[in-house]
């Protein structure tokens, strides 16, 4: 993995850092696509190929494409352009960084951290699918279909003229 890691890592923690810091929430969806993009990439180089593209499927394809789309209807002018992030950002760093180093230390302590994969282990990827598909696709289709009633909603919601007063 040599140098792909650091790398990737970088790219992500800087994209997400920015998707926080950002003033336009436009630029902000767009640079956690760029964090979600990295996750994805991230999970491919551990060889968990399902992950990475569900990470695309969902949050790059779904997620991200729904947050553009609340942002773009809702009219939001008289609302002044100040940063999404909290004022001070110096609480907010040495958190994520305590966190870091706490999951970091727990990550190498961890006897599971030292035990070496044999490369035999096949990701079920065909069975998930086939169960998807014979025994829930009753309760995928409800959630397509209640994403789609939501999805309406927040359009109507979004372009609902406000009533004049006085009529």
């Amino acid at each position: 993995m040599g140098l792909t890691f650091p790398l990737i890592a970088t790219v992500t923690w800087g994209a997400a850092l920015a998707a926080m810091t950002l003033r336009r929430p436009v630029h902000s969806a767009l640079a956690l696509v760029v964090a979600f993009l990295g996750l994805a990439v991230t999970y491919l180089t551990l060889d968990a190929q399902f992950l990475g593209v569900v990470q695309v499927l969902v949050y790059v394809g779904a997620v991200i494409i729904l947050i553009v789309f609340v942002i773009q209807l809702t009219r939001n002018v008289g609302l002044p352009s100040e940063s999404l992030a909290v004022r001070p950002a110096v609480v907010g760093v040495g958190t994520a960084a305590l966190v870091t180093g706490g999951l970091i230390s727990c990550l190498v302590a961890s006897p599971r951290f030292h035990i070496e994969r044999s490369g035999e282990g096949t990701a079920p990827v065909k069975e998930l699918g086939e169960a998807l598909m014979a025994n829930y696709v009753v309760a995928l289709e409800g959630i397509g279909l209640l994403l789609t009633v939501a999805l309406i909603g927040g359009v109507l919601i979004a372009t609902r003229r406000p009533a004049k007063k006085g009529s």
